[in-house]
C-alpha cells in the first residue's frame, strides 16, 4: 500500500510489523557506558523499532531505499554525529557514534550504510580536509539531511587497490576537468554531492567535491542486487567535467586522504554490524522458545542450545572488541589497523550468526516474517565492502610482521 506524504510516496506494509526485539548485554557492558550513552542508545532503538522495522521488509523485497527516512535520520543526528555541533552535527563522542551505528543496523545494514556513507564518508573528509568555507557551505545541509551525500573512490577496474586508478583531472585555469568512473557507490543515484578522488597530473591522488548538476556528471543506479536491496547503489560517471579550483579539499594529497575516511567507516561497520548479530540472535532465541517439536520447545534440544550458546559468546566478544576500540577512538590511539580487525572480525561475528539464527528458523528463516535472511544478505556485501575480508586479515598480517604481502 502506498500513501503520499508531504508530497512524497510512502510505502507502508498491509501488515503491522511489532517488533519485539530487547538488548542483550551478557557482560553488563553497560555498566562501562555513560548515561549519555545509553539515552543516544535508546532514542536511536526506539526511531528503529517506530520506523524501520514495520516497512523494511517491504522495501527490500521491492529492492527500494526508504528514502522518507532521511529526514528522520537527521532528527536522531545520525549523520556526522562526532563532529562538531557549529556546523549542525551531534558533538558526541566515538562510542556514542558506534552505538548509533549498532542500532541502525538492527534495523538494516543499508540504513546504517546510509548514515555511515554521510557522515564518514563525506562530511569526515569535507570537515578534516575542507576548507572552512567548504565546511559551513555543506556540513549543515548534509547533517539536516537537505544534502545527500556520496563518496567516490572504489572503480570499475580498482577495488582493493584504490592506488590504480585511473580517475583524473586535469588543470584549467580556474578550474580542474575531471573524467573517470566509480562504482558500487552507495547513494549516488540521489546524491546532491560527491567527495570523489582523483589523480592530478602528477599522479597525486586529490579530493574533490562534485555536485549534481555540474555538466557532464552523471550517477546511473546499478539494478539486480540480492544484498542491500533497500539501499540505493549506482556508479559516477565523469566526462569533461569542470570542477572550479574552490572545490578541492585543500587539506590532504595523496591516498592517506580516502583511507582516512574510510577508518572512520570501517569503526562504524565494527559496531553496526553487532545490532545485525542481536537482532538475528534475538530472533532465534524468541523462537526457540515459542516453537514446539517432539512435545517441547526447540530450545531444549542440546543442539539448539549450543547454537544459541555460541551466538551470545560471539556477540559477547565482539562487543568488548567495539567498545575497546571506542576508548582508544575518543583517545585518539584507534590504530587503522586495529579498527581493520575490529571490521573484520565482527562481520563475520554477525554473519555466522545470521546463518546459525536462520537455521533455528528451519523453513520460516527464509521469510519475510523473520529478518535473518535479510540480515544474512546485507552482511555477505558488508564483508565485501570497506576493504574485503581477506584484505583485512592481511593489514593485520602487515601490522604483526612488518611485512607487506599486498605486492
Amino acid at each position: 500500500m502506498a500513501v503520499i506524504e508531504n508530497g512524497t510516496t510512502k510505502h507502508t506494509s498491509t501488515t503491522a510489523r511489532v517488533d519485539r526485539f530487547r538488548g542483550h548485554d551478557y557482560y553488563n557492558i553497560d555498566d562501562l557506558l555513560e548515561t549519555e550513552h545509553l539515552l543516544v542508545r535508546d532514542a536511536v532503538r526506539d526511531w528503529v523499532k517506530q520506523e524501520v522495522t514495520p516497512i523494511i521488509e517491504d522495501y527490500s523485497e521491492r529492492a527500494e531505499y526508504p528514502r522518507h527516512l532521511v529526514k528522520g535520520l537527521a532528527e536522531i543526528g545520525a549523520f556526522g554525529p562526532s563532529l562538531p555541533e557549529k556546523y549542525g552535527c551531534g558533538g558526541m563522542d566515538e562510542i556514542s557514534y558506534g552505538l548509533i551505528m549498532q542500532e541502525l543496523e538492527r534495523g538494516d545494514s543499508g540504513i546504517r550504510s546510509a548514515a555511515s556513507v554521510q557522515g564518514s564518508l563525506v562530511m569526515y573528509p569535507i570537515y578534516r580536509f575542507g576548507s572552512e568555507e567548504q565546511r559551513m557551505k555543506y556540513l549543515p545541509k548534509l547533517a539536516s539531511g537537505e544534502f545527500i551525500g556520496c563518496f567516490g573512490l572504489t572503480e570499475p577496474d580498482h577495488g582493493s587497490n584504490p592506488s590504480g586508478m585511473i580517475t583524473n583531472i586535469k588543470d584549467d585555469g580556474d578550474a580542474y576537468i575531471l573524467n573517470g568512473s566509480k562504482m558500487w557507490i552507495t547513494n549516488s543515484p540521489i546524491a546532491d554531492v560527491a567527495v570523489v578522488w582523483a589523480k592530478d597530473e602528477e599522479g597525486v591522488v586529490r579530493g574533490l567535491i562534485v555536485e549534481k548538476d555540474m555538466k557532464g556528471f552523471s550517477a546511473p543506479e546499478i539494478h539486480g542486487k540480492w544484498s542491500l536491496r533497500a539501499s540505493i547503489t549506482g556508479e559516477l560517471v565523469f566526462e569533461d567535467v569542470r570542477v572550479p579550483k574552490e572545490n578541492v579539499l585543500p587539506g590532504v594529497a595523496g591516498l592517506k586522504g580516502p583511507l582516512s575516511c574510510l577508518s572512520k567507516a570501517r569503526y562504524g561497520i565494527a559496531w553496526g554490524v553487532i545490532g545485525a548479530a542481536m537482532d538475528c540472535y534475538d530472533s532465534a532465541l524468541r523462537y526457540s522458545l515459542e516453537r514446539e517439536q517432539f512435545g517441547k520447545p526447540i530450545a531444549g534440544f542440546q543442539l539448539t542450545q549450543k547454537k544459541l550458546a555460541e551466538m551470545i559468546t560471539e556477540i559477547t566478544k565482539a562487543q568488548l572488541l567495539a567498545w575497546r576500540l571506542g576508548t582508544l577512538a575518543n583517545e585518539g590511539k584507534a590504530s587503522p589497523a586495529q579498527i581493520s580487525m575490529a571490521k573484520r572480525n565482527n562481520v563475520h561475528m554477525a554473519l555466522e550468526i545470521a546463518r546459525e539464527a536462520r537455521q533455528i528458523h528451519g523453513g520460516m528463516g527464509i521469510t519475510n516474517e523473520y529478518p535473518c535472511m535479510r540480515h544474512m544478505m546485507n552482511l555477505e556485501t558488508v564483508l565485501t565492502y570497506e576493504g574485503t575480508h581477506d584484505i583485512h586479515l592481511l593489514i593485520t598480517g602487515m601490522d604483526v610482521t612488518g611485512i607487506n604481502a599486498f605486492k
